[in-house]
């Protein structure tokens, strides 16, 4: 697959005049309308007039000195999650076809159009969000990066997100992540994809799949490139990215629940990262996580995502239920069976959970362990439902831990060039976002050596 820029080297290109904001555009629309390609699935809208009208306003606007940003101009994906202003969100279901178009961009969506960003498109994504698979039934599921002729999943569920960036459709995407739905599709197709500390992205003109748990991040090539669009999310200052040393580093593998059940080359890749790391001079310490067992029984009726999306759909399913993915609709019913004191016990139990991880991880500068146990299913594989479920779980799992400690998270590609994609996730509590980025940023060019 041909390297794409990334979003650094695409400003330099723009401030020196090498390229302009509108043959970049037309270069992620082409690539999107090219019928040998993924476009098709990847996306369920192109506003291509607007995106071309969007890029000459940034020309222009460069050329007068007056650009909102250096990133100016540069076309990226919005998940179908997201408010678009004049558009129906759809978030890759048929049950909202006849929901009224968003009357203005939800605040995440205006934020980077604020800092001249040009919204290439509507990207497709597993329906409301509810799987770390990317399969969509309605609109198609986009392959994967690896072995495109045999058809592996994209992950999910910002399974759009993650191809548009992997392809060059788009030069950087916004996602959402749940349990690892920017994380998951970064690992399944060699790219970074970062879950930041919740608090610090506003949800608003975004779809709800668990209120508690969803968090609003970035996919892209490189770890600057998340730095950079996270920044413009949370409404923080773009600062440079000051990559840390690995010598130092005090890394803590959590050997409870995250290594079980690894597909042999994910075991292999993390291992070998982990070693090339610890000659580097990191420290690395294994170290039980007794905490990460109370996760599961938490869970156990389906947690915050089953409670929280049923109440948000428990209206439309009645009317629309037919329509939905039954693997969707079946996880969202779950909720119905959970009591209000279930509910409470669930919010105490986080409350008690986060306090006690926080405590056990402030010795190391971050957690380090697989993104996901597997590596990309098949397509045709996971048409029984019982082995759709499997992987699933096996894809979201470790990833999951993180929402549920209200931590923050990236995944980067730890696999050798021509061999299966593998993430490998640095992980922190809460609020340790810089550090997280600063960590990545210090270890990405060596990990896949």
């Amino acid at each position: 697959m041909p390297e794409f820029p990334t979003l650094a080297k695409l400003a330099e290109d723009l401030e020196s005049g090498r390229t302009t904001a509108r043959k970049l555009v037309e270069a992620c629309i082409a690539r999107i309308a090219d019928p040998a390609g993924e476009g098709q699935r990847t996306f369920l809208h192109v506003d291509k007039d607007a995106a071309l009208a969007a890029a000459d306003a940034m020309d222009g606007l460069r050329k007068a000195k007056a650009a909102p940003s250096r990133y100016a101009g540069i076309p990226i994906s919005i998940k179908d999650l997201f408010d678009i202003k004049g558009q129906v969100t759809r978030a890759g279901s048929r049950a909202l076809d006849d929901s009224p178009p968003a009357e203005q961009d939800a605040v995440t969506v205006a934020r980077l159009r604020r800092a001249g960003f040009v919204v290439i498109g509507r990207t497709n994504m597993t329906e409301f969000a509810y799987s770390g698979i990317g399969i969509n039934p309605h609109y198609g599921t986009p392959k994967g990066a690896w072995n495109r002729a045999q058809g592996h999943v994209p992950g999910g569920s910002s399974a759009g997100a993650a191809v548009s960036v992997l392809d060059g459709m788009a030069h950087g995407a916004l996602g959402t992540d749940t349990g690892g739905s920017c994380r998951i599709p970064a690992a399944y197709n060699g790219i970074v994809g970062y879950k930041p500390t919740q608090r610090r992205v506003p949800l608003d003109g975004s779809v709800p799949l668990s209120f508690s748990l969803d968090s609003i991040g970035p996919l892209a090539r490189s770890v600057s490139c998340c730095a950079i669009l996270d920044a413009v999310l949370a409404n923080e200052p773009i600062a440079p990215l000051k990559p840390r040393p690995i010598q130092g580093m005090r890394l803590a593998v959590p050997t409870t629940i995250a290594l079980d059940d690894l597909d042999a080359e994910v075991a292999e890749t993390f291992e070998r990262a982990l070693k090339t790391l610890s000659d580097h001079g990191a420290i690395i310490e294994r170290i039980e996580m007794a905490e990460f067992h109370d996760i599961g029984p938490m869970n156990a009726k389906g947690g915050f995502a089953a409670s929280e999306s049923y109440a948000w759909h428990r209206y439309l399913i009645t009317s629309k239920g037919d329509v939905y993915d039954p693997r969707v609709s079946v996880r969202i019913m779950r909720g119905e069976a959970q009591s209000a004191a279930d509910y409470i016990d669930l919010l105490n139990e986080r409350r008690s959970l986060i306090a006690r991880v926080n405590a056990r991880i402030a010795p190391y500068d971050a957690l380090v362990l697989p993104t996901t146990a597997n590596t990309p299913p098949k397509i045709a594989d996971l048409a029984d439902d019982k082995a759709f479920t499997r992987e699933n779980l096996r894809a979201l799992r470790n990833c999951t831990l993180i929402n549920m400690i209200d931590g923050c998270a990236i995944s980067l590609p730890a696999h050798r060039q021509g061999d299966v994609p593998v993430g490998l996730m640095l992980a922190g509590a809460g609020g340790s976002d810089r550090r997280i980025f600063e960590l990545a940023a210090g270890m990405e060019a060596v990990i896949r050596v």
